[in-house]
């Protein structure tokens, strides 16, 4: 494996799925803000994937700040007769700048396949937000010995025709899925081993600036097991759910960068 000359600022992302309510999300980042000021600098980047409902608000308290701000999902379309849909272009206008992309979530729920995937992530990149494409494989799959070979699969799926202008263009999130919301944790070598093997696929892609894409861990990151998985080579942050509604709890989990 390449690795680059230096690494990436961490980043820290957390995925508030559909928790708070617009008022109770404007005080909790006053509080965040807040105790951001007051510490000292951390190592991390911190991005918040909020609800679309929340963004308006939040954009306005965080702009210009520590804080970015992003959506968990957006539509393949540009415009159009689309009900229910939000497009790139209307989240970047109300301030994100990533947005989750092919959430495991969003994969078993709602069906969403490799080409949808692929289709909403050139929708955030056509509209200027940085996309968190999300890769990860069932326990089913992992027990049969196909993490690896899945978890690529979705990556060259996603990424096929994608306009990468450089490292600062695409976030990659591994998740495991078996790991997610169920108290299962894989192990900080079991991680390191599933980042790096997507690294290697980034920089095959992209070439040397390949291998400088952030790379997150997305599988119940929390402030007791954050410092050993960040330190690891090819886990450049991670993507948080329930431990990123808690201001001390996310930082943490950046402090441990």
């Amino acid at each position: 494996m390449t690795v680059s000359a230096t690494r990436a600022r961490a980043l820290v992302a957390g995925n508030w799925k559909m928790h708070k309510l617009p008022s109770e999300a404007a005080a909790w980042l006053r509080d965040l803000l807040a105790a951001v000021s007051a510490s000292e600098d951390t190592a991390a980047d911190i991005a918040l994937l909020v609800p679309y409902t929340h963004l308006p608000g939040m954009a306005k308290l965080a702009f210009g700040g520590p804080v970015a701000l992003g959506a968990q999902d957006l539509s393949s379309h540009t415009e159009g007769a689309y009900t229910g849909e939000v497009s790139g272009a209307m989240l970047r206008d109300v301030g994100a700048a990533y947005v989750i992309v092919g959430h495991s979530e969003r994969r078993a729920y709602h069906h969403e396949d490799d080409a949808l995937v692929n289709a909403k992530l050139a929708a955030a990149s056509t509209a200027g937000l940085v996309p968190i494409l999300c890769v990860g494989e069932s326990r089913e799959q992992r027990d049969a010995g196909e993490a690896g070979n899945v978890v690529l699969s979705q990556l060259t799926g996603a990424l096929d025709g994608f306009a990468f202008t450089g490292p600062g263009s695409l976030v990659v999130a591994y998740e495991p899925v078996w790991a997610i919301g169920t108290g299962l944790t894989a192990t900080a070598a079991d991680a390191q081993e599933m980042c790096a093997l997507i690294r290697q696929a980034l920089e095959r892609r992209f070439g040397q600036e390949g291998s400088e894409v952030r790379v997150l861990y997305g599988g119940s990151m929390k402030p007791s097991n954050a410092a050993e998985l960040l330190a690891k080579p090819d886990i450049d942050g991670g993507l948080i759910g329930g431990a990123s509604l808690d201001v001390a709890d996310l930082l943490a989990i950046a402090g441990a960068a």
